[in-house]
Formats: structure tokens, C-alpha cells, sequence
């Protein structure tokens, strides 16, 4: 019964185009905009807010050393195939806005942000933080990460920017 289903729509395709019928090809694609990422087997547009604070809430930070934490974390970000959206900071804390993919778990792009992060900034050797640091510790244990889903993104991106970054 199968067979016989299959080879007439074949047989009627296979004469409609021996005799010049013409198929359009459809499509059947989604409308998406420009912040929607296709993968492989899906699709989709996940934005979290992250803030890092510093060890017992130490003013460790001066502008160039969060000019240096944003390149790292863009660095780390690339790894496992997120972007670094926006970025800023103040003196004892940071936020990050971050794209990515939903096969990573925000725990383990968290610990390798702080923690590639933690050492390459405790590398640099920066007087300013080196004399503040408790011990080997940069960053507190603890961290904030929120979905961006219930409020514009253009409002977060706004109340990131206008932190108050030290000169």
C-alpha cells in the first residue's frame, strides 16, 4: 500500500516535470531579526547580566585596569563562543553583559571568567591592586547573574554604560 502511495507521487511529480510544470520553491524559513542566532538545531537569543564583586568589597579598580579586565573577558567570552556585549565597572565591581549559546552552563563561563581574569590582572602586578588584594583572592566567591528576558535589552545596556568608571 506504501509503495503503491510513493510511486504515484513520483510518477505525477516525475510528469508534471517532463511536461514544463513549474514548482516554486517555497520558503519556509522563520522571520528572525538581526539578534537571533541560528546554530545547528536551533535558534536562539540569550542575553544574561553578570556582576563580579571584588573581595570584601575592596576599591581595587582605576580605569586601566578595566580596560585591561574587558579585553580578557572578551578573550574568554570567545572561547566558549559568547560575545561580550557591554562592559563596564566601578571601583569594586563589575558588570558584563553576555550573548551566548545554550549549550554552556552560566556557572562554568562564570568561573572561567573570574578565574582567568583573577590571574592574569594578579599577573600585570598593578600597585593599585596589589596592596588591596586579600591574599591571592580578586574576586569574591559569590556573583550575580540575571536573565535579561523581562527587561529591554537597550535598558540594560543603558544602566550598564552609565556606571560611574574611575578615571
Amino acid at each position: 500500500m506504501v509503495r503503491i502511495w510513493i510511486e504515484s507521487r513520483f510518477k505525477g511529480f516525475a510528469y508534471n516535470l517532463l511536461h514544463g510544470y513549474n514548482y516554486t520553491k517555497r520558503n519556509w524559513s522563520i522571520q528572525v531579526n538581526n539578534d537571533v542566532i541560528t546554530g545547528r538545531h536551533c535558534v536562539f537569543n540569550l542575553h544574561v547580566h553578570l556582576v563580579f564583586v571584588t573581595k570584601h568589597r575592596r576599591d581595587v579598580f582605576s580605569g586601566r585596569v578595566l580596560i585591561d579586565l574587558e579585553e580578557i573577558f572578551k578573550n574568554v567570552c570567545l572561547d566558549f563562543e559568547a560575545e561580550l556585549v557591554e562592559f563596564n565597572g566601578e571601583h569594586d565591581h563589575i558588570h558584563l553583559l553576555v550573548n551566548y549559546p545554550p549549550k554552556i552552563a552560566i556557572s562554568n563561563l562564570v568561573n572561567s571568567l573570574k578565574g582567568v581574569s583573577s590571574r592574569l590582572i594578579r599577573k600585570k602586578n598593578y600597585p593599585e591592586i596589589k596592596n588591596k588584594l586579600w591574599g591571592n583572592m580578586l574576586w569574591s566567591p559569590s556573583y550575580f547573574a540575571g536573565s535579561c528576558g523581562g527587561a529591554p535589552l537597550s535598558i540594560i545596556k543603558q544602566y550598564i554604560e552609565q556606571q560611574q568608571r574611575p578615571h
